[in-house]
C-alpha cells in the first residue's frame, strides 16, 4: 500500500512561499561529511544517487537542474511523476561511475555513503573530486554514524529528523532556494509534530513492541530488520513502543526464532519496486509470515497486526515523517489502544 505522503496543499505552500529567507551568497563553503565543498554558483546540472535527494530537489523546485537519477525503491511521489518521467534514470539500483560522470554534472548528490564514500560501490568521493565533480552526501548518513561497521553502518545515537532538516537546508542554500527550503522544513516539522501528538494519544499497552522488516537475501535466510538507532527506531520511540531487535547496526540480520521469541505486538513490512532480493516483494513477505512454521506463531501474525509502508520511508527521507503518521493512523484498527 503506497500512501500519498505530500499533499497538493503542502506542495503548493512550498513552491509558492513568500520570500523570507536570505539569498545565497556565493562563493558558498559547506562542511559535508568530512569534506569541504565550495560553490561559486548554484549547480546547473546535477545527478542524484539516491531517491531521497531526488525528491528533495523536486520539493525545492530544482527539477530543471537534474540531468540524471538513480537508486530507486518506490515510485516517485505522485506530484512529481510527470517531472520525473522526463529525467533520465541512469539505473534503478547502483549506477556506474562512468554513467554518472558522463552526464558532466556540476554536483552529485548522494543518499548513502555505501554508494559514494570511503568504500563506495559506485566510487569514492575522491574519484569524483579528482575529475572536478563535487559530491554532497546527505548528513543523515554520516552524522553520528560509522558506516564502516555492519552492512549499512551503525549509529552512535538515535536518528534525529534534525539531520534531515539540515540536509534540506544545506541543499536549499547550495541551489539558492532558501525560501523553498524554509517552507518545506516548516511543513515537515508541522506534520512531524502532529504525527507525534497523534502517536502520544494512542495509549498503547505497556510493553508494546514492534518489528520493522525491510527485506531478506532469500526467503529462507535471516531477515534484514531495523536496529536500535535508525529511522524505524525513531518511529518506535515516537510511538512509545519497544524495538524487539537489540542490535545497534542499522539493518542487522536476525533469526526468525529470536524474533518469534520476542513476539512483537505488531510488524511493519517494506513495500518496494526494487527486486534485488526475493523478499523485496511485499506479497512474498506476507506469504512467508503466514506459512513459515516459526513466523506464523507470532501473535502479530495470528492477529493480523501487519502494516505496510514504503521501503523509502524506512530510510532518513521526507517520507519517514509521513510514515509515522500512517502507522499512528492504522494502529487503532488493531484494538490495542486502551
Amino acid at each position: 500500500m503506497t500512501s500519498k505522503f505530500i499533499t497538493l496543499t503542502a506542495l503548493a505552500a512550498v513552491l509558492s512561499a513568500p520570500a523570507f529567507a536570505d539569498k545565497t551568497s556565493y562563493p558558498l563553503t559547506i562542511e559535508n561529511c568530512g569534506h569541504t565543498l565550495t560553490f561559486d554558483k548554484a549547480p546547473d546540472s546535477t545527478v542524484t544517487i539516491g531517491q531521497s535527494t531526488t525528491e528533495i530537489l523536486y520539493l525545492l523546485g530544482q527539477q530543471d537542474k537534474l540531468s540524471g537519477t538513480s537508486v530507486w525503491f518506490n515510485p516517485v511521489l505522485p506530484e512529481f511523476k510527470e517531472i520525473n518521467d522526463k529525467i533520465e534514470r541512469l539505473a534503478d539500483n547502483d549506477p556506474s561511475f562512468e554513467s554518472v560522470v558522463g552526464k558532466k554534472p556540476q554536483l552529485v548528490t548522494v543518499m548513502y555513503e555505501w554508494h559514494v564514500g570511503a568504500e563506495g560501490i559506485v566510487a569514492t568521493r575522491e574519484m569524483f573530486h579528482d575529475v572536478n565533480v563535487p559530491t554532497y552526501v546527505m548528513p543523515t548518513d554520516c552524522a553520528a554514524k560509522d558506516n564502516s561497521v555492519g552492512v549499512d553502518g551503525t549509529r552512535s545515537e538515535l536518528f534525529s529528523t534534525q539531520q534531515l532538516y539540515t540536509s534540506i537546508e544545506q541543499l536549499a542554500e547550495i541551489y539558492d532556494a532558501q525560501d523553498a527550503g524554509a517552507a518545506l522544513v516548516d511543513d515537515l516539522k508541522t506534520r512531524e509534530e502532529q504525527a507525534i501528538a497523534k502517536a502520544a494519544g494512542l495509549n498503547l499497552p505497556e510493553g508494546s513492541s514492534a518489528l520493522f522488516w525491510f527485506s531478506s537475501a532469500d526467503m529462507e535466510s535471516d531477515p534484514y530488520v531495523a536496529g536500535q538507532q535508525g529511522v524505524p527506531a525513531y518511529m518506535m520511540d515516537k510511538l512509545g513502543v519497544d524495538n524487539v531487535v537489540t542490535s545497534g547496526e542499522e539493518w542487522p540480520l536476525v533469526g526468525w526464532e529470536t524474533i518469534a521469541k520476542a513476539d512483537p505486538t505488531f510488524i511493519v513490512i517494506a513495500e518496494m519496486d526494487r527486486r534485488r532480493f526475493p523478499a523485496d516483494d511485499v506479497e512474498k513477505k506476507r506469504a512467508f509470515l503466514m506459512s513459515d512454521p516459526v513466523a506464523k506463531e507470532m501473535t502479530a501474525v495470528k492477529e493480523g497486526r501487519i502494516i505496510t509502508i514504503d521501503a523509502h520511508a524506512m530510510s532518513p527521507t521526507v517520507r519517514a515523517i509521513y510514515a509515522l503518521e500512517q502507522i499512528a493512523d492504522e494502529l487503532p484498527a488493531f484494538g490495542l489502544t486502551q
